[in-house]
């Protein structure tokens, strides 16, 4: 199955007979489309759409092909490379369950990444910390990185007094510091939820289809003219929105 899609890339990827946009692409070029498909197969897992979740799983596979074979035509690897690669990580980070000990203690898991990052050039805590997460999942990493090292709060406290500085920062910043300082306020705020045991990210998504679900709701209450309502009118609307949906309100992605 997989040698028919190696196949198929291959043949696109042609110099003479392949396709042109693809003939084209580079790892940069395509990697916008790599984050995207994998966004696309979180969004059909949360939406509870299998059929959509086979179909974005294939896109997402496509872009490991299409980088495999871009560095394959460079010499520099192919796709059996990537999944020797990943099997041999799989293998080196389950020792108790691929034979080679049976000690599967608190953190030896940690231990083994920590371990691999030591052999890397980049001998920092926070190596490997990949520039393309989002925001806040990338802000989280850190911090429990910088944790690992004693770098840390030692509650919940902390972290939510920093939230008070940095905001009161945010009020006496000159436009030339505004953005550094509400990063700051937004970084504090990451750092207090990952104390209270809350994932920033999936709250914030949450809280997007929560804002998202109520808004249609005032957009089909009031049709065409939602947008030339008052101000008023559409608070009266927004807690119209609330009270129909309750505190649990539907996906974002459903009909209203």
């Amino acid at each position: 199955m997989v040698e028919r899609l190696l196949t198929i890339m291959a043949r696109l990827r042609d110099p003479q007979h392949g396709c042109e946009w693809d003939r084209a692409q580079d790892f940069a070029s395509i990697a916008p489309y790599t984050i995207e498909e994998a966004y696309e197969v979180a969004d059909a897992i949360e939406r509870g759409d299998i059929g959509d979740l086979k179909d974005e799983l294939g896109d997402l596979l496509l872009q490991v092909v299409f980088h495999s074979r871009i560095a394959e035509e460079a010499g520099l690897f192919a796709f059996p490379d990537v999944v020797d690669a990943i099997s041999d990580k799989l293998e080196r980070r389950h020792p108790h369950i691929f034979g080679t000990t049976t000690d599967a203690a608190p953190g030896f898991w940690e231990a083994i990444k920590a371990s691999e990052r030591s052999t890397r050039p980049d001998g920092s805590a926070l190596a490997g910390v990949a520039l393309g997460l989002p925001a806040l999942t990338r802000a989280e990493k850190l911090q429990r990185r910088a944790a690992r090292t004693g770098f840390d709060w030692p509650d919940a406290s902390g972290p939510r007094a920093k939230i008070d500085e940095e905001l009161a920062e945010v009020a006496d910043a000159t436009p030339e510091t505004l953005v550094e300082e509400v990063g700051d306020v937004l970084f504090s705020v990451v750092n207090w939820a990952r104390h209270l045991g809350v994932d920033p990210e999936a709250a914030l998504r949450q809280a997007s289809a929560k804002f998202e679900t109520r808004f249609r709701v005032m957009e089909d209450r009031s049709g065409d003219a939602f947008a030339s309502l008052s101000l008023d009118a559409k608070e009266q609307l927004w807690a119209e929105a609330k009270r129909f949906l309750g505190s649990d309100p539907i996906p974002a992605k459903s009909a209203v």
